[in-house]
């Protein structure tokens, strides 16, 4: 049997930066070089669509399991998700994307894993119960076909020699061999094609070797291959929880209507499980790029209003505002109700369910409690209360039992949501501080 390496005390401090892991936890692992894991660990945090639900694999005599309520999360009090061990292979890049800071031009360290080194830090963290699965990316290294040719190899010696069933979401290599994309698939239960920028024109600006063409063509072959390989009952697995993808914010100059209809399009044709927002950081310097932060106030509008077209009805016309952009002072459902006040107020006791989800403070959870409680009673406000329907909110735009208990005009409405608004993102500011506060953020309704 192969003797256990001990690691030198400079692997303590990273393990615990990286994954919150006690240092004396970690004697006796098989691991990759400290500073190796350093460099893949840090390139690897930009990249935010390591999503980790819809899963449907079984465990068939090896170790670990995918669920479909997904892996279990946890966070660290920046807000990082620790619940997947998220490392590339490598970041040595040959592609000149000029926001990357993995680019071949820029002034990095350079590392690259071995497929075994990833094999075994997987199944080390595993078997500690440090992890609940793998998130898994590549930069282009050395050609597009050779990458995605390591990925591969990785997770397929994970499967088939290493025996583990858990969960594991893959990085796709744009302009790789379309064989290779097929089998890879065959071993993940998730994989990604990140889009990046919402045009064609920006992409050429700042990610000359990428194309929509590159990025979409994969994306689609899989959705065919997917649905093919349900449609035959095919035993084994394909892609159980589907493709995701992410975009950049502010990084071109495109405004948020034009991400909006784009994440709409994808959702539609591409039958994508989410689309993820990522808030441009200047990482790297480049005269094509701005200088500051794109901020968070805007991904988090993008957010709020991805979910609206994911489980409320809307579309991305109704949610932008005249300038293209979503409102920056109200979240997208209140901003809509506030521009169509003549479908308002509602009552609770015979709205529809299409109506009763375009009201503001009305989740989806509550709209459909209020559509099974008022087979059997008129609902009031105290019900509604009950129901922890946001009457602060929902009370200026319905009525309950023929009563209203909202302020008259829009003006003082929009004064009272404003307000709500101010509040609510002070306390985001310590939003990982209160444990309640952090559990009631995971839903994203609004």
């Amino acid at each position: 049997m192969q003797a256990r390496k001990k690691l030198p005390n400079k692997s303590f401090q990273i393990l615990k930066q990286t994954f919150d892991i006690p240092a004396r936890a970690c004697y006796n692992m098989v691991m990759i070089a400290t500073e190796k894991l350093k460099i893949l660990t840090e390139s690897a945090k930009y990249d935010v669509s390591c999503s980790s639900s819809g899963s449907a694999r079984k465990n068939e005599g090896g170790i670990g399991n995918g669920y479909i309520a997904g892996c279990c999360h946890s966070f660290t009090p920046d807000g990082r998700c620790i619940s997947l061990l998220k490392i590339l292979l490598s970041n040595d890049c040959i592609f000149r994307c000029k926001y990357c800071m993995s680019r071949a031009d820029a002034d990095t360290p350079r590392a690259t894993a071995t497929p075994e080194e990833i094999c075994e830090l997987t199944i080390d963290f595993y078997k500690r119960n440090y992890i609940e699965g793998l998130f898994l990316s590549s930069a282009v290294v050395r050609s597009p076909d050779f990458a995605m040719e390591q990925l591969l190899l990785t997770v397929k010696k994970l499967r088939t020699e290493y025996n583990f069933h858990g969960y594991i979401h893959l990085k796709g290599i744009p302009r790789a061999d379309p064989l290779l994309v097929h089998e890879a698939a065959l071993y993940a239960d998730r994989m990604s094609y990140n889009i990046e920028l919402p045009t064609e024109a920006s992409l050429q600006l700042l990610a000359p070797q990428k194309s929509k063409q590159s990025l979409l063509a994969p994306m689609r072959q899989l959705q065919r291959e997917r649905r093919i390989f349900r449609e035959e009952k095919r035993k084994g697995h394909f892609l159980p929880a589907g493709q995701t993808t992410q975009l950049i914010v502010g990084a071109s100059p495109e405004p948020d209507g034009q991400i909006l209809r784009l994440t709409q399009s994808l959702y539609r044709t591409a039958e994508l499980k989410r689309v993820y927002f990522s808030s441009y950081v200047p990482v790297v310097h480049d005269a094509l790029l701005p200088d500051t932060p794109a901020g968070s106030l805007r991904e988090h509008r993008l957010y709020q209003a991805d979910w609206l077209l994911r489980f409320y009805g809307f579309s991305a016309e109704e949610l932008i505002e005249e300038d293209g952009n979503l409102s920056p002072d109200f979240d997208p459902k209140c901003a809509w109700a506030l521009s169509h006040m003549q479908f308002f107020p509602v009552e609770v006791n015979r709205a529809p369910l299409e109506v009763l989800l375009r009201v503001p403070g009305i989740g989806a959870r509550s709209a459909y409690k209020i559509m099974e409680a008022r087979r059997y009673t008129k609902l009031t406000f105290e019900d509604l209360k009950k129901m922890r329907v946001v009457l602060k909110r929902a009370r200026h735009f319905i009525t309950a039992n023929g009563k209203f208990y909202g302020s008259e005009g829009e003006a003082k409405i929009r004064g009272l949501l404003a307000a709500g608004e101010r509040a609510a993102q002070a306390t985001q500011l310590s939003l990982f501080s209160d444990p309640e506060t952090a559990r009631s953020a995971l839903s994203g309704e609004l």
